[in-house]
């Protein structure tokens, strides 16, 4: 009797580990494990909102990130996305990658710990991120957080700098600001702030650290550590200060204007000329017999 020819292993035997250790799963695993169909995971494939799996002979192998990827994909249907927009969403999500590190995004890159910021990261899924922006996170958008240094991705998240920014931000586009014109807004303000703190750099190079003794990054630290408030208060103060001016400015400027088109408009309708001084009401008119 001929020998059975080879055939795929059943849909119930374990799939083998890769070399990384992680889970993998075969089509109809992964569509279960998603809550889709494996049409519609075919569709997904077709549409190029995944990467393609790992073959092994006539096997594709799935693993946790296309997981992930199924479950933001139907998340970010829920929220009203379309196909289309999330297929963009997702390769600007890839091209991201290599825009900036988590690492980078956090502070961690380099070998001298400073102590001025004290922001949290704040770690986001893709639908999470569009969530604080009420579907305002287009492909510009996200390009442009991702160039500013707001977010960085890391696997298959999101690595936010700041949740006071983050937070912050969402506010503004909550209250009627779009996204669009926060991020050009934190844009020129980091720019700004840049300025500000080589301006602080250069007063702690040229005059604070000639006096110290020691080249001990841990020292260094410490003495950071002490004068780090005192640029804080004084940038505080200042820009409390110019917010009082500006502000104030501004909205004199539109008040101003709107008291002037409130005037206009009254003066369209004139009353009636008051008759001369002497002239009787209708005197123009013949009297009764």
């Amino acid at each position: 009797m001929a020998p059975a020819s080879p055939s795929a292993p059943p849909a119930s035997a374990p799939a083998p580990r890769p070399a990384d250790g992680k889970r993998e799963f075969r089509a109809a695993e992964l569509a279960e494990a998603a809550g889709i169909t494996t049409r519609t995971l075919r569709f997904y494939r077709e549409r190029k909102l995944l990467p393609p799996p790992r073959r092994e002979g006539r096997i594709a192998w799935y693993d946790e990130h296309h997981l992930a990827r199924l479950r933001s994909i139907t998340a970010l249907l829920a929220r009203g996305h379309t196909l289309g927009g999330i297929a963009d969403l997702m390769d600007a999500f890839e091209k991201g990658r290599d825009a900036r590190t988590a690492a980078e995004v956090m502070g961690l890159d380099g070998a001298l710990a400073t102590p001025f910021s004290d922001e949290t990261p704040v770690r986001l899924t893709p639908e999470e991120l569009a969530d604080y922006f009420q579907g305002e996170v287009t492909v510009d958008n996200l390009a442009a957080s991702l160039d500013i240094g707001y977010v960085a991705i890391d696997g298959d998240e999101f690595v936010h700098t700041s949740r006071r920014l983050l937070e912050g931000s969402a506010e503004l586009v909550a209250k009627g600001i779009p996204l669009a014109a926060v991020l050009e807004a934190g844009r020129e303000l980091r720019s700004t702030t840049d300025e500000i703190a080589a301006l602080f750099a250069r007063l702690f190079r040229t005059h604070l650290l000639p006096l110290q003794n020691t080249t001990d990054p841990t020292e260094l630290s410490d003495l950071l550590a002490r004068v780090g408030p005192i640029a804080k208060q004084v940038v505080e103060a200042e820009l409390g200060l110019a917010l009082d001016r500006r502000v104030r400015a501004e909205l004199e400027e539109w008040l101003s204007g709107r008291c002037a088109s409130g005037d206009e408009s009254e003066g369209g309708s004139e009353a009636p000329d008051a008759p001369d001084a002497g002239e009787t009401p209708g005197a123009g008119a013949s009297s009764a017999p």
